[in-house]
């Protein structure tokens, strides 16, 4: 597949003025065509180094004047005449964030100091994490999602060029028992956060690019990466459903996508008179449109899951 034209179109977009003044009004929204969708696909593609340097700075900019840095769980915790959607960041956002940042060559801990604590501070007791601030109030279930986990816990395994620390390491230990106690593929148990059920057979799709959103070939690549860098051995029963389900849906190893997971997706959108008007219908861009057509062979997945692979094989050679 050549995307060389909508490759282009994209990096003259993050070059343009337009992409400052865009970045200035908001580092996340609008869904799926602001500069921060452009940058983060260019790091799925494994092509980071193509983000101008500007748009980096202007992002970690403008990230450090985001309203409340912390994670809203009680009412009282946002002040009065802020915008929960606009003035507040996710854990899924900032998982997501320090990892295109640190595959730039950026010291997040030093630029964005406040990202990592804020990793460690909102981790559930079963190692998992959630969007959904009323998850957190929950007294006799934790209703943690495979989306609002994923991100938060790459960044820290994959994006952490230090030794960890010991709460790190208890950090990371708890959430690869989330992944490997969900089998990869398996929504929660809960009460609060049952409709998480309802998206395992879309987790089985594959999907590119992912964005925030959560597939088992990504659940597979994060716990592979984990056990890899901890050297804890990997449970082979907790993954070996979700490899041999891939390599029966791929016996050719050529990946194929499964799913638009963005698809039916709003967004806010800003109106003339500056006002941000919410459940408005998301815009895509032509790099992320030709990347992500259902039916077509992923030259990322493909690669992906071949390294998956191999890394399985290597890690399972010495049990």
């Amino acid at each position: 597949m050549n995307f060389d034209i909508e490759l282009e179109q994209s990096i003259n977009y993050l070059k343009s003025d337009k992409a400052i003044r865009d970045l200035e009004a908001d580092p996340y929204w609008p869904k799926w065509d602001s500069p921060w969708w452009h940058m983060l696909l260019l790091y799925e593609m494994g092509k980071s180094q193509l983000i101008p340097d500007r748009v980096i700075s202007k992002f970690i900019e403008r990230l450090n004047k985001v309203k409340l840095k912390i994670f809203q769980i009680h009412p009282h915790e946002m002040p009065a005449g802020l915008d929960p959607f606009r003035d507040s960041l996710c854990h899924c956002q900032l998982g997501l964030a320090y990892q295109v940042l640190f595959a730039k060559g950026v010291d997040v801990d030093q630029d964005v100091p406040w990202i990592r604590p804020w990793f460690l501070r909102y981790q559930m007791g079963d190692g998992g994490f959630n969007c959904d601030n009323e998850a957190y109030l929950q007294k006799d279930e934790t209703p943690s999602s495979m989306v609002g986990t994923i991100g938060v816990f790459e960044a820290i395994v994959k994006c952490t060029s230090r030794p960890w620390t010991s709460e790190e390491k208890v950090f990371l230990d708890k959430g690869a028992q989330f992944l490997l106690e969900r089998q990869l593929r398996h929504g929660s148990k809960t009460k609060h956060n049952a409709s998480e059920r309802e998206d395992e057979a879309d987790w089985l799709k594959l999907c590119f690019p992912r964005f925030y959103f959560y597939d088992v070939l990504r659940g597979l690549t994060a716990i592979l990466f984990w056990a890899e860098k901890t050297g804890k051995d990997l449970p082979k029963d907790s993954v070996k459903h979700v490899l041999g389900y891939l390599e029966k849906e791929f016996p050719d190893g050529k990946v194929k996508i499964g799913r638009t997971c963005y698809e039916g997706t709003g967004t806010i959108l800003p109106a003339p008179s500056g006002e941000w008007i919410r459940k408005q219908p998301a815009t895509l861009f032509p790099l992320l449109q030709k990347l992500s057509a259902v039916g077509e062979v992923s030259s990322f997945l493909t690669e992906e899951l071949s390294r998956a692979k191999v890394k399985f094989t290597k890690l399972i050679s010495h049990l």
